[in-house]
């Protein structure tokens, strides 16, 4: 019985798992170089045309590195493709439904909320001098009426250093730099960045204090102003 032909999106999504399947066999790490065009040409039976489009796919995907007048090589883990969509989508969000961006922040909520247990079984690692450093450039520029964004993303990076988990570390650091995109455009009073301000100061106090379930709710509640302020946010 003859097979029925595949489609020219089938047999470029062939191609790719076929490029990543040849990666992985021949155990080429992140920063290593391919085979050449003519060589991967030969190796999977394919032409010119579908394999560059394979290559610049997989490129999209952070897969792949391709360097111009050097070669093609392994690419490393970027979450660059993801945060560009989350941008997109949660800017959208803010003129639809907001869907998207309290999926963010739920997402951010449990992830955070969720590890903060684990930072404190491993406080004696914590850089508690610069949890307190990014919490007084908080307050200090909040009693000037304004928001530091810097010491924000300090504290959050600091507080999850002790895990050690670089991926973690990069999830947290897309959720946070998506919602900071947006963040400006969301309602806000005289009082929010003191509000901002306190809830970090009262994440580092619980953390001092050891309490883990002081600690987990201290996280919870700062998600829960950002919640508030979103509800406040004019459906469209």
């Amino acid at each position: 019985m003859t097979q029925p032909r595949r489609g020219a999106s089938e047999n470029q999504r062939a191609l790719q798992e076929a490029i990543k399947e040849l990666i992985v066999r021949r155990g080429l790490a992140p920063g290593s170089l391919l085979p050449t065009e003519t060589e991967l040409m030969a190796e999977l039976s394919v032409s010119r045309h579908p394999l560059r489009e394979a290559i610049k796919a997989l490129q999209a995907l952070g897969i792949v590195d391709i360097r111009h007048g050097l070669g093609t090589y392994v690419g490393t883990p970027s979450f660059s493709p993801l945060e560009a969509g989350l941008t997109f989508h949660t800017h959208l969000s803010l003129r639809g439904d907001l869907r998207d961006i309290g999926d963010l922040v739920q997402i951010r909520e449990v992830l955070e909320t969720g590890l903060v247990r684990q930072v404190l079984a491993l406080v004696d690692d914590a850089d508690l001098d610069t949890l307190e450093s990014a919490v007084a450039t908080m307050e200090s520029e909040a009693a000037q009426g304004r928001y530091c964004p810097e010491a924000d993303w300090l504290f959050h990076k600091t507080l999850y250093a002790p895990l050690r988990n670089e991926l973690i570390s990069d999830l947290l650091r897309v959720f946070w730099s998506v919602f900071d995109k947006v963040n400006a455009e969301l309602p806000r009073t005289a009082e929010t960045p003191q509000v901002a301000a306190a809830a970090h100061r009262d994440i580092l106090d619980a953390l001092r204090g050891g309490d883990a379930q002081v600690l987990t709710a201290a996280v919870a509640d700062h998600f829960t102003e950002i919640r508030e302020r979103i509800s406040r946010v004019p459906r469209r």
